[in-house]
């Protein structure tokens, strides 16, 4: 049997440089970023549940009411912010980590990447403003569909 070399096989890609992928710590803190936010979502994401679904009249008692209530009262506007930034912050960072993983061309990279972070800012600038802008006693609204603290 006659003599055959092992085919060479291709050397791995070699770590990314560039404009939006730095060296250093930066992989390991955004790894263990969405550990610790993980955590906390499940926390926030669980007590948002339990005081929307369970601890009320179930499904049936979400309204337009329900919701003027809530954020009537600080601190579940900023349950809901918080909820908000760390979601769109960790679904983001997923999302830039398969974007490295698997896109394979730089510009491509960029653009992906540049698409990602503006449509996730645009997310959390309007979803704040939702929740710090919100009117929970609209004029020219019908009476029945008002919390009760409107009518006062």
């Amino acid at each position: 049997m006659p003599y055959r070399p092992m085919p060479e096989l291709a050397t791995p890609r070699a770590p990314q440089r560039g404009l939006l992928h730095r060296q250093g710590n930066a992989d390991m803190y955004a790894w263990l970023f969405m550990r610790v936010s993980g955590v906390l979502l499940v926390v926030l994401i669980f007590g948002h549940l339990f005081v929307n679904l369970v601890s009320g009249r179930g499904i049936q008692a979400i309204d337009f009411a329900f919701v003027a209530g809530k954020w009537a009262n600080p601190l579940w506007q900023l349950w809901d912010l918080i909820m908000l930034w760390l979601a769109m912050a960790h679904g983001t960072n997923g999302v830039r980590t398969i974007i490295n993983d698997y896109a394979e061309r730089p510009g491509a990279r960029l653009g992906f990447k540049i698409v990602l972070y503006g449509s996730a800012a645009l997310v959390v600038i309007l979803g704040t403003l939702v929740i710090f802008t919100f009117n929970p006693c609209p004029p020219s609204s019908p009476a029945d569909l008002l919390p009760s603290f409107c009518n006062g």
